[in-house]
């Protein structure tokens, strides 16, 4: 790693080196970890407290696994290599980051937003990948702890890095940005999540906003400019900002589009970028937005035409994400990461697209603040222009269920209050062939309904 030395790291960092010898001091790390389990020769271990386990009683063994040098909150006793004393081991670690970054001659894209962050990673990631060395952000690594420890696996050899970063309070994306120094910054959209800590949608914007704080000079910035809110980022000043979208009246749009239920969609492309007709395997509208700013990102980035077309079609989906699981006697739609009012409805219309009966399993939608119950209310109503059967979860899908009671017409709409009540009945009221949709916030733990139907 480039000169990530002992000493620069503390001197980076603001630590105190002890027990370093003279024949150390210009090594530099192989890696940097927080899981002792991944510590290699030269590696930097981290010690980090967490509420179970505490780091710092792996220091030994790391050593003995050939530790280039433990960072460290308390000195072990007795001290046998290299270690670096802080006073907060978390914020070590994105001091470390920062510093790592600005060593870095690579192209660094940050993606933010309130929903498709991770698909929108893989389809820019999927399609660079075609031309360029990339490292993107593994599983949801996107936090004040994931991404500094992507932004250390960068090696030499990679040309461009794609990261999420996500946030749910002011002043985290600041921080992220700070470590990131993003060239590039992409904005998915903006909708109803963390209002908890965040107020209301113009609260959501001004922290996702906080990426531009330490964007690098003459950067650009991608958004959706058919969201409402995205709009007025027209008026930032830190870089070129490029508009994408499914409206004409965007620098990069799609026409002609044809959505063919759950195998994906084909369009042509207009504007800065003219394509003929492409086709991505993922489905869903949703999914045209993530493709388009890949393409944009891609040209500006000198890609041709037919490396991006193929880097389009061989996108993956990603479990928990919209993602199409073929079953003997059913498909799902895992979509069941996460949840807010925006990425349901999104949800909820790629489930519209199926061909089969069509059956929603749906459950609470968390950090929506004080009008969490009319939001999951009004789902509720949405589903029923979309769904044959709802099955809602949940003390908040209550409210959901009752909606959709009030709204419906041929549907069935049953509640539940509990993933095991509803797991118990499910399979009988499911027929064979129905598409089924899995969706709800994190904490609702809803991989377990899939693990029902393996």
């Amino acid at each position: 790693m480039k000169n990530m030395t002992v000493s620069a790291i503390a001197k980076a960092c603001g630590g105190q080196v002890v027990g370093l010898p003279e024949e150390q001091k210009q090594i530099e790390a192989a890696g940097v970890v927080l899981d002792s389990r991944q510590v290699e020769k030269d590696y930097i271990f981290i010690a980090t407290k967490g509420e179970k386990v505490d780091g710092h009683s792996f220091i030994p063994q790391v050593m003995e696994k050939g530790a280039l040098a433990c960072v460290c909150e308390t000195l072990p006793n007795p001290v046998t290599g290299p270690c670096i004393l802080v006073e907060d081991s978390f914020a070590t670690l994105r001091a470390i980051a920062k510093y790592y970054r600005e060593q870095l001659d690579i192209t660094m894209i940050g993606i933010t937003g309130s929903v498709g962050k991770t698909s929108t990673k893989e389809f820019v990631a999927g399609v660079l990948s075609k031309s360029f060395s990339v490292l993107k952000t593994e599983k949801n690594f996107n936090n004040e702890v994931g991404v500094p420890l992507t932004l250390l696996k960068i090696r030499e050899e990679h040309q461009v890095a794609v990261l999420e970063m996500g946030i749910n309070h002011f002043g985290e994306m600041h921080r992220l940005s700070e470590m990131v120094q993003p060239d590039y910054c992409i904005f998915t959209n903006i909708g109803p999540c963390h209002l908890e800590h965040l107020g209301d949608l113009n609260g959501v914007l001004r922290a996702k906003s906080e990426i531009f704080d330490f964007q690098k000079k003459d950067g650009k910035i991608f958004v959706n400019g058919d969201d409402d809110k995205l709009v007025t980022l027209k008026e930032e000043k830190k870089g070129q900002l490029i508009t994408y979208g499914c409206k004409g009246n965007n620098d990069i749009y799609s026409k002609d589009l044809s959505i063919d239920g759950l195998q994906g969609s084909t369009f042509a492309v207009e504007g800065m970028v003219s394509l003929p007709r492409v086709r991505i395997p993922l489905p869903g509208e949703h999914m045209v937005y993530n493709a388009l700013v890949a393409i944009a990102v891609a040209h500006f980035l000198g890609m041709k035409e037919e490396d991006i077309a193929k880097g389009l079609a061989s996108v993956e989906g990603v479990g928990g994400r919209s993602h199409v699981i073929s079953f003997t006697d059913y498909t799902v739609i895992d979509d069941c990461y996460n949840a807010n009012p925006v990425s349901m409805r999104a949800a909820l219309d790629l489930l519209a697209t199926a061909k089969t009966r069509k059956v929603a399993i749906l459950g609470d939608m968390f950090e929506l603040g004080e009008n969490e119950r009319m939001l999951h209310s009004l789902i509720g109503t949405y589903a029923m222009d979309r769904v044959d059967v709802l099955i809602a979860i949940g003390e908040l899908s209550k409210e959901m269920a009752d909606a959709a009671k009030e709204h419906c017409y041929n549907q069935e709409v049953y509640y539940f209050p509990t993933k095991d009540e509803a797991t118990q009945t499910l399979f009988q009221l499911l027929k064979p062939q129905d598409t089924i949709l899995l969706k709800a916030s994190h904490g609702m733990e809803f991989t377990s309904i899939l693990a029902a139907f393996a």
